[in-house]
């Protein structure tokens, strides 16, 4: 079979799983050219993350996918309900937190109870637009994001492997199982085992794994063998639930020797041999001490470890790195698909403006910056997590002092606002607490949002002065910048990245403002294309530019001007 590869493109992205795909759509929203290349001929149907956090969700709804992931947690909870709704029948108790819709999670298998959780806190209260988005499983996520690109004209070319790879100055020379192509840049997104993270000779540093866990969906011929929820033995833990079928087990004796990966590198090698029925079946009785029996696997189950690495750079010249092919780690906590995502988001406009050419290849230094630390928070996350969970007496005896701090209100919140993501910030100059964080839900006097205006990508910016003193001096950016006015409350300004980080917020008006605004813009938006125009001038203490207009009409409702 011929796969038809584009030989010429701005970017070349490996890997076609949630991060490259969310990358793929970021650049085309930025006007360059990409395709993506996948060596499996089909999704991958293996159970992987269950849910998103915040910013994951947040990042959806910018570009307009709100709905659609409602709908998948709406389909979602109903399936999950019917089960816990017959675990009720079969378990004390008035089973109110299988029914509990809140999303918490979990800190090393210890489940977060909701109702000690702190709701009115204001880093979640502000961020509560999306909570009918949040439980959406990975496949579904891909399905999502499939669509998202399809839409935007970006082509996905499954079956092709990278082979090989050339720097040559002004672009990437890829060997592939296709054929070769040049491309601009070329970014891998594929995977913990990266292919282009080897091939561009970037180390891989972290900590070797200490245990074995797998996640599957299985038909079981006598489920009432099993607990609910996660239980403790002397060689491990293990999960049933909360999807029919659905069981997770961790085995702490070390990275057994018998698995088909346990002889694999960490980087590189050979993808891993397929999960069998019989390799869940053996793991969940060592774990659970009973003779419990799985007749079949629903879908392709997973296994993996807490091997914990990040790679040396997420940059050598042309070629970049994100998701699993920057970091890998255990998946407790969640973290891992939702980094990634994150990563796609910083990077896929930067790079964008690059090659669209109003911004220098300096602004993707800002891209390992920025979220080199928070890989390595979730590196160290997951890494606390497996010390707490291992069966020495030791780590029993730590558990027993967190379980103690997470039966608390201030403990279960603390750990449901780092898990669920809201506690976020990137390291940015100013003094307004808003600057670094992503943008929490706006609402304006039109019933909208702030992040309703922006589903198209580029910058967002909100004006709440009198005579829109923002949005006229965000006209000379025209085409990056889409400014939205609204009634006079606080935050009277705020600028928006088009990955969601606030670059730029203020509570006043006047000229320290604007010129804090200025300041953010030229360091984020680039050059503008035109002069401010003659009251935004004189507001700056400059004389205005010959031919300078008054600037953008101002709607006073809520309304969209200088839209790209």
């Amino acid at each position: 079979m011929t796969v038809d590869v584009k030989q010429d493109v701005d970017v070349t992205v490996v890997g076609a799983g949630p991060v490259g795909l969310v990358l793929a759509a970021e650049l085309a929203l930025s006007g360059a050219t990409a395709q993506v290349l996948e060596r499996r001929a089909e999704p991958d149907e293996a159970m992987k993350a269950g849910a998103i956090n915040v910013p994951t969700a947040e990042a959806l709804d910018r570009r307009g996918l709100l709905p659609a992931a409602e709908q998948v947690q709406r389909a979602l909870l109903e399936r999950v309900g019917s089960f816990a709704r017959e675990a009720d029948d079969r378990a004390p108790g008035d089973g109110r937190r299988a029914r509990d819709a809140r999303f918490t999670g979990h800190f090393a298998g210890m489940v977060l109870d909701a109702d000690l959780v702190d709701w009115s806190d204001a880093d979640l209260a502000a961020r509560t637009a999306v909570a009918g988005a949040r439980m959406v499983p990975q496949r579904e996520l891909e399905e999502l994001l499939a669509g998202h690109v399809a839409r935007l004209g970006v082509p996905v070319r499954r079956g092709v492997e990278v082979t090989a790879l050339e720097e040559t100055g002004d672009g990437v020379l890829v060997d592939t199982t296709a054929g070769t192509l040049r491309t601009g840049w070329l970014v891998g997104c594929d995977g913990g085992r990266s292919t282009v993270r080897r091939l561009a000779g970037i180390d891989f540093p972290g900590t070797d794994p200490e245990l074995t866990g797998h996640l599957a969906v299985a038909d079981i011929a006598d489920p009432e063998k099993l607990g609910h929820g996660w239980t403790w033995s002397t060689r491990g833990a293990y999960r049933y639930g909360p999807q029919p079928g659905r069981v997770v087990t961790v085995e702490f004796d070390g990275v057994r020797a018998d698995l088909p990966h346990a002889r694999l590198r960490s980087r590189g090698g050979t993808p891993m041999a397929p999960v069998t029925l019989e390799e869940v079946q053996t793991s969940l009785r060592r774990v659970s001490g009973t003779d419990v029996t799985l007749t079949a696997l629903r879908g392709a189950a997973t296994r993996w470890t807490d091997n914990a690495r990040q790679a040396a750079t997420y940059r050598a010249g042309r070629v970049l790195l994100a998701g699993d092919a920057a970091h890998v780690h255990s998946p407790f906590g969640g973290q891992g698909l939702n980094l990634g995502v994150g990563d796609a988001m910083n990077l896929g406009w930067k790079l964008g403006a690059v090659i669209a050419g109003w911004a220098s290849e300096g602004l993707l230094d800002t891209y390992d910056a920025e979220r080199r630390p928070l890989g390595a928070w979730v590196l160290d996350w997951t890494r606390a997590q497996i010390g707490v969970m291992r069966g020495d007496a030791k780590s029993a005896a730590l558990r027993e002092v967190v379980a103690e701090l997470l039966s608390t209100g201030a403990g279960t919140t603390y750990a449901v606002k780092k898990i669920s993501g809201v506690t976020q910030r990137v390291d940015l100059p100013g003094d307004h607490p808003l600057v670094g964080r992503f943008v929490p839900d706006l609402w304006l006097t039109d019933g909208s949002r702030l992040v309703d205006h922006g589903h198209g990508g580029g910058f967002l910016l909100l004006d709440r002065t009198a005579h829109g003193a923002f949005a006229r001096l965000a006209a000379s950016w025209a085409g990056r910048v889409s400014s939205v006015t609204d009634g006079h409350a606080t935050p009277t300004g705020v600028l928006v990245r088009p990955d969601g980080v606030v670059a730029w917020a203020c509570d006043t008006t006047g000229t320290t403002a604007v010129t804090g605004l200025e300041t953010a813009l030229h360091r984020w938006a680039g050059t503008p294309s035109s002069a401010p125009g003659h009251e935004v001038a004189e507001l700056l203490g400059r004389s205005p530019a010959v031919g300078a207009g008054p600037g953008p009409a101002v709607h006073p409702r809520g309304a969209v001007i200088n839209e790209r």
